[in-house]
Order: C-alpha cells, then structure tokens, then sequence
C-alpha cells in the first residue's frame, strides 16, 4: 500500500522511516523529565557535588540509595541523562585507557541547578512540582476533556479532580503544597536575580510597589533591598502569608487580587496573567489600574513579566518549544494560556491601558511596562 504525501506523489522509504521516528520520538518524550525525576530522587547531583571532583561510576552507584541488583541499570540511566545535557562525562586520558582507567561524569550548569543544599536556586522542587502524579493525571484525560462542555469541567484538572487547581491546592496533601510552593520559590530566587541585575531600570524612580501574588516575598524583597527607597508590598492569600514577617520597607498584606489591590506607584504582576483566562486576566489588570491611579505619585505602571509567545521569532527552537509546553500546561491544569504579542495588547487595552512597552530578557519571559 502507498502512503500518498500530495497529488500523486508518492512518499519515499525514507520519508516514511522519517515520519516513523516522529511518531516515535514523541510518544517516548516523558522518558526525559522521568529521567530527570529519578535523578532528583535519588540525589545525583548532589553525590557528584559532595565528591568535590569528576565522579566514576563505580563510585557513584557505591553512592547511590539503591538497591545492588540495580547497580547495572545506572549506566544506562546516566547515559540518557548526559545524552540529554543534564550530566557531563569526562573520557579517561589516552594514557590512562590501557589501565581501565573509568569513564566519569561531572555537573553542569543546569545539573548544579539541581542541587538541593548547596544550589543557588534549587529548581528540583519546579521539576517534581510539574512531574508529580496530581498534576500528570490530568494529561490522561485530554481528549476526554475536549469532547465535554465546559460549563462543569472549564480545565481536565477540575474534571479528574472535581475541584479546580487553586481551590485544590491549600487543601491537598501537605506535600504536593509545600513542593508546589517551593517550585514557585525557587523561580522567584532565579528571575529576581536577572531582573534585579539586568532590568534594573524598570524600578527606577519608584517609590512604592506591589507584588501581586507574591508568595514568600521573595520577589519583593530582592527588589526592596536592590532599591531601599521603595516600599514594598506583598499581596497574597491569608494560608500563604499569614506567618511571614516584614521589613522596614517589605510587608505582607492578605487579600485577593480580584477584589483590591493596594495601592502604589507600580503594581508588579510575575508569572500570574498566564494563569488566567482573558476574562479573568482583565479583571486583575482593572484591579492593577485603579491601584496605580489611587496612588498619589506620577507615572504609576504595573509591571508584566510573562512569556511572549513568538512562533516566527529567532528564538530557538528548543525555547519556543519550551513557551508552548507551557501554554498546554495552563490548559491541562488551569484557566490560563500563554499570549503572543497582539494577544497581549488586546488584554491591556480591555483594561482600560493606553499602552505598553516590552523588554525581552534572556530565557523565556519578557518584562512588559504598562501604563494607564
């Protein structure tokens, strides 16, 4: 039987071998993140760290909580991870071959991102927060999902878990919170640092700012020691900031965002929008004007740092890819999405915003200044 690729035309072995690899390599993607799950799990990149040099594989697996009938699988686990960039291997030297001399495996910069004592950021609660059974369940259910009316089930989270993300949260068990909120910390340490250092002159010139849906203040406090003439505010629920304590220029206020917002010479939104809905989007953003127009002092903006979805931009492929996993994880799990240009702009105007500037930064988000 011919596979017909055109109007008469007559697809090649080769495209159809080409089109089976596809097929392939991506029903055998979440081979990767499992990967990367057990290697957190089993603490991988802090053995290598706490050896202090290049490791071999003798030594790690000698290392390693596992049992000895595995030890042989942890080659192969260790080769798919190197394969993957996670890890590095060190070949023995030319001199070296004849006396068996072991391969080893060093850390690299996105494995050092793993460490859990002695990293700067510590991302492996982001990465098993997204990999945690709660939150994969969801995925099984898509198609499901998409043959229902919405009125019941508006995300296949609600619908596997009859309640939706944000509800389900602060009563579900106490780990999946507590990675949840650690995923969402380490973030914050990472793009405050580069926001901080690189974007500085967003925060130039203000004198007060809220931190919607702050968190642990994270954010807030890089920015009020990075600028001790502004005061800031960060605003989030009473189970999220109830035991937290200021400083001379950082408090923690409780509320919710789609009711008030205090006010202040800027309104900081990080990674919130995209969990939204345009109707839901609009009224957070209302909620932002009317703060920044409350406020006495001049110039009042809020503050967007979010992806921009650009599928024709030079992005990397890889990066691009990245900002649209992102886009179908707000789908799965809440009532978000990730927006491209135009869509942003429709957001900012529904809201009553006369116009924007954006400033991309290294990674995937951009910061977006907008204006009333």
């Amino acid at each position: 039987m011919n596979l017909i690729k055109g109007e008469g035309e007559v697809s090649s072995n080769k495209e159809l071998l080409q089109a089976q690899e596809l097929l392939w390599h991506c029903t055998f993607s979440f081979i990767k993140p499992m990967s990367l799950k057990c290697a957190i799990e089993l603490g991988i990149a802090d053995i290598i760290h706490n050896h202090g040099q290049p490791i071999t594989l003798s030594k790690l697996i000698s290392s390693l909580p596992i049992h000895s009938s595995k030890a042989h699988c942890i080659q192969r686990l260790m080769r798919i991870l190197v394969h993957f960039g996670i890890f590095s291997t060190q070949a023995p030297q030319e001199d070296q071959q004849e006396e068996k001399e072991e391969e080893k495996y060093y850390l690299t910069l996105t494995s050092r991102l793993l460490l859990l004592k002695d990293g700067p950021f510590r991302a492996t609660q982001f990465c098993l927060a997204e990999l945690h059974p709660r939150l994969l369940a969801p995925w099984q259910f898509l198609s499901t999902w998409l043959q229902k009316g919405d009125d019941d089930d508006p995300t296949p989270f609600k619908m596997v878990h009859g309640m939706n993300f944000w509800d389900d949260l602060p009563t579900a068990d106490p780990t999946v919170k507590c990675i949840f909120t650690e995923a969402m910390a380490s973030d914050s340490h990472l793009i405050s640092k580069v926001i901080v250092e690189d974007g500085k002159k967003v925060f130039e010139g203000l004198s007060s700012l809220v931190d919607v849906g702050g968190g642990a203040g994270i954010m807030a406090k890089a920015i009020a020691n990075a600028f001790t003439n502004i005061k800031c505010t960060v605003l989030d629920l009473p189970y999220v900031v109830a035991d937290l304590k200021g400083t001379h220029n950082l408090n923690f206020v409780e509320g919710d965002m789609f009711k008030k917002i205090p006010s202040a010479h800027a309104v900081l939104l990080k990674w919130v929008l995209h969990n939204w809905s345009d109707e839901e989007a609009t009224i957070i953003l209302k909620k932002c004007r009317e703060a920044i127009i409350e406020s006495k002092d001049e110039g009042g903006k809020v503050i967007v740092i979010d992806m921009i979805i650009d599928e024709n931009s030079m992005l990397e492929k890889k990066l691009v890819e990245t900002q649209l996993y992102f886009d179908m994880l707000m789908m799965i799990n809440v009532t978000g999405k990730e927006r491209n240009k135009k869509q942003w702009e429709n957001l900012f105007l529904a809201a009553g915003f006369s116009h924007h500037k954006i400033t991309p930064i290294e990674g995937l988000r951009s910061i977006i200044e907008v204006y009333p």
